[in-house]
This record gives structure tokens, sequence and C-alpha cells, in this order.
């Protein structure tokens, strides 16, 4: 197996971005489905290549992958090109491709704790399960109840985003992966 260096590049550079990202979301949550759209596309392109990238690199070292990280992947890469070629579209595929989002990367995340319990302790462990519990909720929440989604999902997205880059900074200064 081959080692990496204790520190996560990759959880460091995401944690900031959705952070930043959560942010200006929280600040300006009227801008959620007009200006930011483009900067959701990106976000979604790049966690969509993180979770294939961690796909591969699990099916790899163990012999077989989380293929919810693979479905979870491919479909951010799908969203976020679709926002980017289709900023127009965007509006609506935001309300109904973010609550299925939320829902795939809540689910690939419940998947890794396993690993990440072992490797990283309980502490992190709770955290990560209840914030992807609580993603979870709000995005079915979101995609039943649309009107209330489209009203309230500035906040509800900035504060989660936040909540998902305080998740990888703590993942990016942890040991896991370390010696996989």
């Amino acid at each position: 197996m081959r080692c990496r260096s204790k520190f996560g590049w990759m959880e460091l550079m995401i944690g900031i971005l959705l952070i930043v990202l959560g942010i200006f979301t929280f600040l300006r949550p009227g801008s959620v489905l007009t200006g930011a759209v483009l900067v959701y596309g990106v976000f979604a392109l790049i966690t969509g290549i993180a979770d294939i990238v961690f796909y591969v690199k699990m099916e790899r070292h163990t012999g077989f992958g989380p293929v919810v990280a693979l479905v979870s992947g491919i479909l951010s890469v799908i969203a976020g090109l679709l926002v980017m070629v289709y900023p127009g579209a965007a509006a609506w595929a935001l309300t109904i491709f973010f609550p299925l989002w939320f829902i795939m990367h809540c689910i690939s995340r419940l998947t890794h704790l396993g690993i990440i319990r072992y490797v990283a302790g309980s502490g992190y462990y709770y955290f990560s399960l209840i914030l992807n519990i609580i993603g979870l909720v709000l995005g079915f929440l979101m995609l039943l109840q649309p009107a209330l989604a489209f009203l309230s999902m500035g906040f509800v997205i900035g504060a989660y985003l936040i909540l998902l880059g305080i998740d990888s900074l703590v993942l990016a200064f942890s040991d896991v992966g370390y010696k996989w």
C-alpha cells in the first residue's frame, strides 16, 4: 500500500472552497439561483471528480469500491456540466438537482463511515454521522417541498456548505487515508 502525507491537500482545498461558497451563499441568499449558478457548477464538477477519484483509489487498494461514491460522482459531474453549459436552465435544475445531490452526497459519505471510524476515531465519526443525517433530512425536505426550498434554499445551502467545509477541513488535518 502506498503511503501519503498526513495532510490531506485535496480535502483542504475542498473545505476552503465549501466555506467560501457557503459564506457567499449565506450572505446573499437571493443570488443562489442567479449569480452564483456557475460557481455551483464548478463546485459540483470538482466534488464529482473527487468522488470518482475516491472510488478508483478504493477499488485499486481494496479490490472493491463504494459504488455509491461512483454514482454520486457521476451525478455531480453531470449536474456541474449542465449548470455551466446552460446557466439559464440552472435555476430550474438547482431546485431538482441540489436536493438529489445533497441526498447522494450524504449517502456517499455515510458509506465511508466504517473506514472513517477505524482510521479517524469516534469523534470525527459522530460529527460526520450527524452532519450527513442532517444533510439527508434537508435534501428530502427540499425535494418534497420545492416552494419552501426555493424560498429558504440560500440560507439552508449556505449553512450546510459551511458545515461541509468544516467537515473537509477536519478530514484534511486527520490521519484518514494515511498508509492507504
